[in-house]
């Protein structure tokens, strides 16, 4: 069977020692993909090759990006599945292998965690490594033809593990097309990718947008969304908005004293003070402003 469609990722690392004779795989047409995780933090060598996938994505954490390392080509065969003799075919059945390095166990998360090692927890991947699994998703099925469509239901592990009501029957498997996980695959154990997000990685596929990260801490969230609703219990206590209230001794209220406060900031800037100077300044008198602010507030 003909290698149909280009055979390498665009902007994929060529780790194709694999297929230097020892383990090349037959031709075929790739037509589903079969997606697991590595359960290690860090590109694996697959024992040289022997249990080596189509692709491994590696995360590249410091530039929020999946690095594709690509060790067959996308129309041979790869050697990631357990195959058994005299069953069903199952690494031969035009199926495009594809592994993400990270954990999909709760256990090596946590694990992980408490030691400092970075790593994805795939059941809950960032928005980045959502949007570069789709994008690949995207681009087998513009020049492959792996249909954007998949298995319905993508077990947690470990309930994943072992023959489960998910796992496929031989006629279901032989039949199928689209995108599925380790543990669909019959003649195998493992639950891999566990509770992958597919749903959400399948809509961006299709054409949908993830919102964009923004770099707050959990703590810097908190303290907005505290100061929210602080904001709003005042509200509710006053029966008013803030912005209205007036201070003794003050004529303004709130909404003019960020006018002025506006007003200062805009002059000082046609002063030709330096960018250092500027910032001194506003370190200088943002403990001032802050101050009074508080003590409005609690009036």
């Amino acid at each position: 069977m003909a290698r149909t469609g280009p055979q390498r990722i665009p902007g994929a690392v060529f780790d194709l020692y694999f297929g230097d004779g020892r383990y090349s795989g037959s031709d075929m047409e790739v037509n589903c993909g079969v997606i697991h995780t590595t359960e290690g933090p860090t590109l694996y060598d697959y024992q040289g090759g022997a249990s080596a996938p189509t692709v491994t994505s590696v995360p590249d954490f410091k530039n929020k990006r999946l690095v594709h390392h690509q060790h067959f080509d996308v129309d041979e065969s790869a050697r990631a599945l357990v195959n058994e003799p005299g069953g069903v075919q199952t690494n031969t059945a035009n199926a495009f292998q594809w592994e993400l390095v990270g954990t999909c166990d709760p256990a090596t998360h946590a694990k992980w965690t408490r030691q400092g090692i970075e790593h994805i927890y795939w059941p809950e991947p960032p928005d980045w490594a959502v949007r570069d699994v789709a994008a690949l998703m995207r681009w087998l099925n513009e020049q492959h033809g792996i249909p954007l469509t998949g298995r319905p239901e993508w077990m947690a592990y470990p309930a994943s593990y072992g023959d489960t009501r998910v796992r496929m029957s031989n006629a279901e498997w032989t039949a199928f097309k689209g995108w599925c996980g380790h543990q669909h695959v019959p003649e195998n154990d493992h639950g891999d990718p566990g509770a992958l997000p597919f749903a959400r990685i399948l809509a961006v596929a299709k054409g949908g947008t993830i919102p964009e990260e923004d770099d707050m801490t959990p703590e810097e969230r908190k303290l907005l969304t505290d100061t929210a609703a602080a904001v709003k219990r005042i509200e509710a206590a006053l029966d008013r908005k803030p912005w209205t209230y007036i201070g003794p001794g003050d004529p303004r209220d709130m909404h003019q004293v960020v006018k002025d406060i506006d007003t200062t900031v805009r002059i000082t800037g046609t002063t030709g003070m330096s960018p250092e100077q500027i910032k001194a300044l506003v370190k200088e008198i943002t403990p001032r402003l802050a101050a009074d602010l508080a003590a409005r507030l609690a009036n």
